[in-house]
């Protein structure tokens, strides 16, 4: 989905059921943030605006702490970081979270934090140079921004959903990626890496996979048959799913091998990597 679940997140806390979409998204971001960490010897990590797209909200982290990096996470919304802090005490984890309801200050001393991290948020923050300042002072060694492909084809079909009455917290403007790299290089950073992500077999539309790959073999399936099949990678964090992973990277052929001029108009997400400069 190009536009944030505003209206209907609570569903997923009751129900999750992520979809293929979602699900694919999840494991791709871990081997990203896994390389990173990996790559800069990262022992703590910060989430911040954590509330983003479909699926359950808070839990892109999830596979870091699992590998016993400190995760620090922050929301706005007081009733979905209470469900955000249940999921991850039902996975057995550690999570650090806060309540942030304007994101212009990051109650965190400086250079305490190695990776701060935001995945497609970026638009619900309400000053994007104070935040990007506050972020630069809290961490240490790389920041990790990812931004809706605002070059692709599911985008651009969605954006025109957009307009403020309908979603007066969101600033487009904030998820411009060169914004960003000015932004970031005026408090010292250095973008090193930016690539698109996320970028499946499917389109980014809005309806569930599912039901757009069975549409493509010729099969009726329903849109309650595709949601009676629930996908989540919750069970393959509670060690119920070990083939999980590989499922998912099982449809990550078009990520692998496709050229960045069809990964433009055809991936849902791009992320930049920064470091120090």
């Amino acid at each position: 989905m190009a536009i944030p679940i505003i209206k209907d997140w609570e569903k997923y806390f009751a129900n999750p059921h992520e979809g293929l979409g979602s699900s694919y998204e999840r494991i791709i971001l871990n081997d990203l943030v896994f390389r990173i960490a990996d790559t800069y010897g990262i022992h703590s990590a910060l989430e911040t605006p954590a509330f983003g797209f479909t699926g359950i909200s808070g839990i892109n982290l999830v596979g870091l702490a699992k590998r016993g990096i400190k995760v620090n996470l922050e929301d706005h919304d007081e009733n979905r970081l209470e469900q955000i802090n249940a999921v991850w005490q039902s996975l057995g984890l550690q999570l650090r979270s806060k309540l942030n309801t304007s994101y212009q200050y990051l109650d965190y001393p400086d250079k305490s934090i190695d990776l701060g991290f935001n995945f497609s948020a970026l638009w619900f923050v309400q000053d994007l140079p104070r935040f990007l300042a506050e972020l630069s002072r809290v961490c240490g060694k790389c920041i990790l921004i990812c931004v809706p492909n605002r070059s692709g084809l599911g985008y651009k079909m969605q954006i025109k959903e957009f307009s403020p009455q309908l979603y007066p917290y969101l600033h487009l403007s904030y998820i411009d990626p060169f914004s960003i790299q000015y932004l970031l290089c005026l408090q010292g950073w250095k973008l090193i890496e930016t690539d698109y992500i996320d970028c499946p077999p499917w389109p980014d539309i809005g309806m569930p996979k599912e039901l757009w790959l069975a549409k493509l073999k010729g099969k009726t399936t329903s849109i309650s048959e595709t949601r009676a099949k629930p996908i989540s990678i919750l069970p393959y964090y509670c060690e119920e799913d070990p083939g999980f992973a590989k499922k998912m990277h099982s449809l990550s052929f078009v990520e692998r091998l496709a050229p960045n001029w069809f990964k433009r108009f055809w991936a849902h997400h791009r992320y930049m990597l920064f470091i120090p400069d």
